[in-house]
C-alpha cells in the first residue's frame, strides 16, 4: 500500500467520547488520502477501545505513551506520521467531510508549506459552546489577536486546525513548547524560517471547546499565559492589542472604583462598558440569529477577556520576578 498524502495527528487525554466524534467524522471525507495517528498521552481514561471500532473504516494508528503535554505528544505523532503534510487536529473537533479536499486543493494551487483554518459551532452545540465559539472568533474580544479570519497581523495556524510539511517538522523540530501557546510559538518559528503560511478559509473545523463558563475561563486564563510565555521567547511578537484583555480587566475594575471618586465619570464609565456589551450581543445576534446565544455572548466575552487579561498579567509579572 502507498504511503498517504496526510497524517492527521490527534493527542487525546482522558477523552474517549470525543474521539469517537472526531474519528466518525473523518470517516466520511470525500478526499480519503490519509491515515490517522491517535496519540494517548497518559490518559487513566483510555481511547483505544473507541479507536478498534474504526480499524476497518480508517487507515489509523494508535499509541499509548506516559503524559507529556499535546506539544510533544503531536511530535511523537509526527515521529510515526507516514505522509508529506502533517494535519493536527484537537481531540473535541469535528471535522467537515470535505476538509481535506479544501486543503489538496488550496495546497495545489499555493504551496503552502503550513496553514491553518477557522472554527465554527455546530449546530448540535449547545447554546453554551455556541456563545464561547462566537466570543473566540470575535473581533471584539480576542478573535483578532488569536488569528481568527478578521485577525489583527498575519495569520498564526493554531492546533486545533493547523497542517505543516513533513519539510517544515525536520527543518524547526515541531512544537518547543509542552502546552500553553505552543501553537503560537511554533508558528513564529515557521514564519522566521522563510516557510509559506496561510489562511484556508474554507478549511473549518467544528470546535467544541469547553462545555462550562469555569471550564471555559480556565482556558482562556492559560491562553493569556501561554501568549506572555511566547513573548519571553519572541518579544517582539507581542503587540498593544495583546495587552487590550489585560487593560479591559483593569479597566472593569476601574470603573467599580469610580464611584469614591466622582459619580459622573462612574455613569459614563459604566456607559461605555455597557455599550460595548451591546455591540457584542447585537453582532453575536447578527452572527448566530439565535436570541439565548447572543445574550449568552456577553458573559463569555467578559470571562474571556478577564480570563485572558488575568492569565497573562500573571505570566508577564512571573517573567519580569
Amino acid at each position: 500500500m502507498n504511503d498517504p498524502r496526510y497524517s492527521i495527528v490527534i493527542p487525546v487525554y482522558n477523552r474517549p467520547q470525543e474521539v469517537s466524534e472526531l474519528l466518525a467524522s473523518l470517516t466520511l471525507q470525500t478526499n480519503k488520502n490519509f491515515e490517522v495517528i491517535i496519540v494517548e498521552d497518559g490518559s487513566t481514561v483510555r481511547c483505544d477501545q473507541i479507536v478498534d471500532q474504526f480499524r476497518d473504516l480508517l487507515s489509523i494508528q494508535y499509541f499509548f505513551k506516559p503524559n507529556s503535554g499535546p506539544g510533544p505528544s503531536r511530535n511523537f505523532g509526527f515521529g510515526h506520521a507516514r505522509g508529506d503534510y502533517f494535519i493536527v487536529f484537537d481531540s473535541d473537533c469535528i471535522i467537515p467531510l470535505t476538509y481535506v479536499e479544501v486543503v489538496e486543493k488550496s495546497i495545489q494551487a499555493n504551496a503552502w508549506d503550513a496553514w491553518g483554518g477557522p472554527d465554527k459551532a455546530h449546530e448540535d452545540f449547545t447554546v453554551v459552546q455556541r456563545a464561547m465559539g462566537y466570543t473566540m472568533v470575535s473581533v471584539l474580544t480576542t478573535g483578532g489577536i488569536r488569528g481568527g479570519e478578521k485577525r489583527l497581523g498575519w495569520f498564526q495556524p493554531r492546533s486545533y486546525n493547523m497542517g505543516l510539511s513533513r519539510t517544515v517538522f525536520a527543518q524547526t523540530g515541531g512544537f518547543k513548547f509542552s502546552h500553553f501557546a505552543e501553537d503560537i510559538e511554533l508558528s513564529i518559528r515557521m514564519k522566521k524560517s522563510g516557510f509559506k503560511i496561510g489562511l484556508i478559509t474554507d478549511a473549518f473545523v467544528y470546535h467544541k471547546r469547553r462545555t462550562t463558563f469555569k471550564q471555559f475561563f480556565r482556558q482562556v486564563f492559560n491562553f493569556g499565559k501561554g501568549r506572555a510565555l511566547v513573548g519571553s521567547v519572541h518579544p517582539e511578537e507581542i503587540k498593544l492589542t495583546h495587552w487590550f484583555p489585560t487593560l479591559f480587566l483593569l479597566g472593569t475594575i476601574g470603573v467599580l472604583l469610580l464611584p469614591l471618586l466622582s459619580m459622573a465619570l462612574f455613569k459614563f464609565g459604566a456607559a461605555m462598558f455597557l455599550l460595548y456589551l451591546l455591540a457584542i450581543f447585537l453582532h453575536s445576534l447578527k452572527e448566530n440569529k439565535n436570541l439565548t446565544v447572543a445574550i449568552l455572548s456577553i458573559p463569555s466575552a467578559l470571562l474571556q477577556l478577564w480570563g485572558y487579561g488575568l492569565g497573562f498579567l500573571n505570566a508577564t509579572i512571573k517573567s519580569k520576578g
